[in-house]
């Protein structure tokens, strides 16, 4: 197994987003690693956890990368969220990034998950991908 590609794909990811123009049209540049201090905007999108499965082969070092991309917003209802996850959604199923470590083999969307969280008045989207890698 290799975590060597994790920097990669995660730098990979975050340009391919911020690069994405009907995502653009929706938050601006509102993507963050970590929500930064101060005033942020109403909608954004956060990188977050990441599960990592061995997926070594015959050709080389491997790894199944099971991450997650949030939509957070304060905005009421979630007609605004689930445009900016779907946007989302649509610029990473099958995207076609290249790593500045090892090579996308595939990435495909598994799941997403809406809720409320009550006690700050937000709603929030997570997806879930799967990028399987090489390290090679």
């Amino acid at each position: 197994m290799s975590y060597g590609v994790s920097v990669a794909l995660q730098a990979a990811v975050y340009q391919h987003l911020l690069a994405d123009s009907a995502l653009a049209g929706l938050i601006g540049s509102a993507i963050y690693d970590e929500v930064p201090n101060g005033t942020i905007p109403s909608t954004y999108v956060t990188l977050g956890p990441e599960v990592v499965l061995d997926r070594s082969d015959g050709d080389g070092s491997g790894a199944l990368h099971r991450i997650e991309v949030s939509v957070v917003s304060d905005v009421s209802g979630f007609a605004g969220a689930k445009a900016v996850a779907v946007a989302v959604s649509d610029a990473l199923t099958e995207a076609d990034l290249a790593l500045a470590r090892g090579h996308l083999v595939a990435m495909r969307f598994e799941r997403a998950v809406a809720s409320r969280e009550e006690a700050a008045n937000l709603r929030r989207i997570d997806l879930r991908f799967a990028a399987r890698v090489q390290d090679n």
